[in-house]
């Protein structure tokens, strides 16, 4: 039975709730945006174990860090462009220079947020994030894989950045599928070409694949559901095995997993690479749908890619036949 679309959060934070029953040391402090990014659930369950701050994002890390220091595991919730962009001091000294166990999960990610426009539309946060050390950046493809996500990054120690979505994404994963953070998951076989996707990316890289069939391309569909730590050795296999990659993103190119997937490929396999994603501009508003297609993120634009990537890898197979 085929799932209809659900927003990530929401998976967010009804695993928030299922995860608070069984670890009394959860505790989940918001920038007084809880009804938006779902972390109301675990509010109305553990009202004692709930703190609103108001609007006041450095507090809301300055808390989470300290409430660390006590062995409790806090989760800083907001909007992405609010949290990263106006508390990033905050997480850079307090979380991540002390290595501290908080889970900074944010709502409101990318241009698929809609109508409320580029004050509120977070295209920067993965590069940001990920040029932290210690800090892991995580962007969930679907409601399953973000109640997954949650499980997976309450269990780890440290300071984790997760991504999730106001709009809601297609459910493409299934309950049995594996989630290891730092550990990419092919969706879809293929051998002429990869594309490389995280977020609501992975479904438009499916429906490309499907509409590439008919035109005797076969692609492969890799959810790199983690920014950081980027899987190097799916990306190494992907690229000796289709030797053409494109990556997908709803986010900036600078600095985000293109900008990852490209430093791997740098390093250890060179092959042609496109980046699908967001050209060096701010959103705007409109609907999720109106501004993915506006903004070059749909699967139309992964096909354009993908045909210009295989375009790159015949003709610099034909040069190295002609050496």
């Amino acid at each position: 039975m085929e799932i209809k679309p659900v927003p990530t959060r929401d998976g967010f934070g009804e695993e928030l709730v299922a995860l608070g029953k069984i670890n009394p040391d959860m505790v989940v402090i918001s920038g007084d945006l809880e009804d938006a990014t779902r972390a109301e659930y675990f509010k109305k369950e553990f009202p004692k174990r709930f703190f609103n701050l108001g609007i006041a994002e450095a507090d809301v890390i300055g808390t989470a860090a300290g409430l660390s220091t006590q062995g409790f595991v806090p989760f800083a919730t907001s909007f992405a462009v609010f949290l990263t962009n106006r508390a990033y001091d905050m997480i850079r000294m307090d979380v991540c220079y002390n290595n501290r166990n908080v889970k900074i999960v944010c709502s409101h990610g990318g241009v698929t947020v809609g109508e409320d426009g580029a004050s509120a539309q977070c295209l920067e946060d993965f590069a940001i994030m990920r040029v932290l050390p210690h800090m892991k950046v995580i962007c969930p493809a679907d409601y399953i894989e973000a109640k997954k996500a949650t499980r997976a990054i309450t269990n780890t120690i440290g300071p984790v950045y997760m991504r999730t979505s106001r709009a809601p994404f297609p459910v493409i994963t299934k309950q049995e599928d594996a989630f290891v953070i730092g550990k990419a998951n092919i969706l879809r076989p293929g051998i002429h070409a990869t594309v490389i996707a995280c977020g609501v990316m992975v479904s438009e890289a499916l429906s490309a694949a499907e509409k590439l069939i008919p035109e005797g391309i076969d692609l492969r569909v890799v959810n790199m559901h983690t920014i950081k730590p980027i899987d190097v050795e799916g990306i190494i296999n992907s690229a000796k095995e289709t030797n053409a990659i494109v990556t997908a993103e709803e986010h900036q190119l600078a600095g985000g997993l293109g900008s990852a997937v490209a430093e791997v490929l740098g390093q250890h396999f060179p092959c042609p690479l496109e980046m699908v994603g967001v050209k060096d501009t701010f959103g705007e508003s409109g609907s999720p749908a109106q501004l993915m297609a506006h903004y070059g993120l749909k699967d139309i634009n992964i096909i354009e890619a993908v045909k210009k990537v295989i375009s790159r890898k015949k003709i610099a197979s034909s040069l190295r036949s002609s050496q």
